[in-house]
């Protein structure tokens, strides 16, 4: 009678990804990937794809006889493909969260440069992508942004006066005008085309991503399920337990959204607010509220609370969906950069900035250096011109330096309105129909409620509310818990929570699960009945390749 045991065991993934968001498509592409643009060159990338393709069906001609050798067909490689399986709260489907928000704030440009991408190919694979496709129309460039630090002013200066030490004869270039190509912003269109590109290439599409909100993760032995007592993890959700070998965390900063619940005395601090919303909570925009007053000709008045780039998206928005005025409050002066973080994280002075980082000896210091690099919110001058136009033809109220103290809604025979309070205090500040906070999200690991069991199984230190990773963005070095976006600044740099972050974070996590499975098969190989020579011959194949320690081959045995 056949033993049926084993096909009642529930699957037991490789690789369980967190999060579909670019994060995760760029930790799983490069799972995928046997040629990463991060260990190859352009040349060495071209030679590996042909001996890959043709390297065992090419004739080989002997130099010294010109005897010619047939090869027998390809075979397939020893690598089998790891069985990587995505889960997302939101969406079935990479990046679903992702092009909503988009697509509700109406974004035709996103803010970064053109070598942010997720691709592990190359470095230009967005560029290429563009091109290859004939939309190289749809790229946005990114003005003041290269040689800015030489101005009109600086350069006069050094034709009349003697140049010194501290002039502009040596005021550092942060990107060359070879660079300008990189520079240009992708259409948000071509940038969801360019992933969906990517997820194809590496068959991450049917059926991969999983419509499934994690609720715990836990770490141990699984009776019942696990071999040879292999820890496993349990991947709780609304739908069922998961169970995997690795497990990586894409989730962005995933904590509740930032209100300033201290204005809203009437209401409790889990009490929702009429007519608000978090600019993460907006699925209609503007509200319906605002639309049905806006199709009775009432004039209608919205408040958008934020000093951040979505604080200016919604502002220019608001006015160009029909709102009669826009007030836009910022408790900090008006910052104006290109990008979040500052150029020289970017640029080609980057590896001095990360050196700095990556030699930092305690991870406060990190954290001083990723928040003095990223700063506050801010706008990038193409949204800050949109602002001034606005503000000029009187339909937007911008005012820097102010906080909201008060907010009271009342009811009226023409619907409910807010009154609002400031500091300093506006003089005749009207009612508003709708509340927009565009504050951020404020990130808190020891917050997250499916990371409770592993803070409780498996501590470790947390500074800023981020995660004391390893180098190899592991949770532990025994515990193949891996996380990469927001929660891996500590590791990443300032970069870390943006696209310049993705790949990065995959290609050091896709090195260290590559790492890990070899490991656990040397176990496996072993602790079985192999012979010695067998073993050694298989350790100085590895010396040979350079893969691990070479001084592991000098361990006695």
């Amino acid at each position: 009678m056949p033993d049926t045991s084993r096909q009642t065991l529930p699957h037991v993934h490789d690789v369980v990804i967190i999060g579909a968001g670019p994060c995760g498509l760029a930790v799983a592409a490069r799972l995928r990937e046997k040629a990463p643009g991060a260990i190859f060159t352009d040349e060495e990338h071209r030679r590996h794809r042909f001996l890959h393709r043709y390297g065992r069906s090419m004739p080989l001609k002997q130099v010294r006889n010109g005897r010619v050798t047939c090869c027998g067909r390809p075979t397939a490689s020893d690598t089998q493909d790891l069985d990587i399986t995505a889960l997302d709260a939101t969406h079935d489907d990479w990046c679903g969260r992702w092009n909503k928000l988009f697509k509700c704030y109406n974004i035709e440009y996103l803010r970064s440069p053109m070598f942010w991408h997720v691709s592990p190919v190359d470095r230009d694979a967005l560029l290429g992508y563009a091109y290859s496709q004939n939309r190289e129309n749809e790229l946005l460039e990114i003005h003041h942004c290269v040689g800015k630090e030489v101005s009109k002013h600086m350069r006069k200066r050094t034709r009349t006066q003697k140049c010194s030490a501290h002039s502009a004869c040596n005021a550092r270039v942060e990107i060359n005008e070879r660079d300008r190509i990189d520079y240009f912003n992708p259409s948000q269109a071509l940038f969801s085309d360019h992933c969906r590109a990517v997820a194809s290439r590496y068959h991450l599409c049917d059926g991969v991503v999983k419509k499934e909100s994690v609720q715990d993760i836990s770490f141990d032995v699984v009776q019942g399920i696990s071999v040879n007592n292999e820890p496993l993890f349990t991947v709780t959700t609304d739908r069922g337990p998961q169970y995997a070998r690795t497990v990586v965390l894409s989730v962005g900063p995933a904590n509740q959204p930032s209100i300033p619940r201290h204005a809203f005395k009437a209401f409790s601090a889990t009490e929702s607010l009429p007519q608000a919303c978090h600019s993460t909570q907006i699925e209609t925009f503007p509200d319906a509220v605002v639309r049905t007053r806006m199709t009775n000709g009432q004039r209608t008045k919205v408040l958008v609370i934020g000093g951040g780039l979505t604080s200016a998206q919604l502002s220019d928005l608001a006015i160009r969906k029909g709102v009669t005025k826009v007030w836009h409050l910022m408790r900090s002066p008006i910052a104006i950069k290109t990008f979040d973080v500052e150029l020289s994280w970017m640029s080609k002075y980057r590896n001095l900035e990360q050196a700095y980082f990556y030699s930092a000896d305690t991870d406060e210091e990190r954290l001083q250096m990723v928040r003095a690099a990223r700063g506050g919110g801010s706008i990038p001058p193409r949204y800050h011109k949109k602002l001034k136009d606005h503000i000029s033809r009187g339909r937007l109220e911008l005012r820097t330096e102010t906080k909201l103290v008060n907010a009271q809604f009342v009811t009226t025979e023409a619907g409910g309105r807010w009154k609002v309070e400031t500091e300093p205090a506006i003089e005749g500040i009207p009612s508003f129909d709708f509340i927009y906070f565009a504050t951020g999200i404020e990130t808190d690991v020891a917050a997250l409620p499916y990371l409770q069991t592993m803070r409780e199984t498996h501590p470790i230190d947390e500074m800023g509310g981020l995660p004391c990773l390893t180098e190899q963005l592991k949770w532990k070095d025994d515990v193949p818990l891996f996380v990469t976006g927001r929660l891996a600044s500590l590791r990443l740099g300032a970069a870390g929570p943006n696209l310049g972050g993705a790949r990065t974070g995959a290609e050091r996590i896709a090195l260290a699960i590559q790492e890990h499975f070899e490991e656990c098969k040397r176990e496996d190989r072993i602790s079985g009945d192999i012979a010695a020579a067998d073993k050694d011959e298989n350790e100085w194949e590895r010396f040979v390749l350079g893969r691990g320690s070479k001084y592991s081959c000098l361990v006695e045995h």
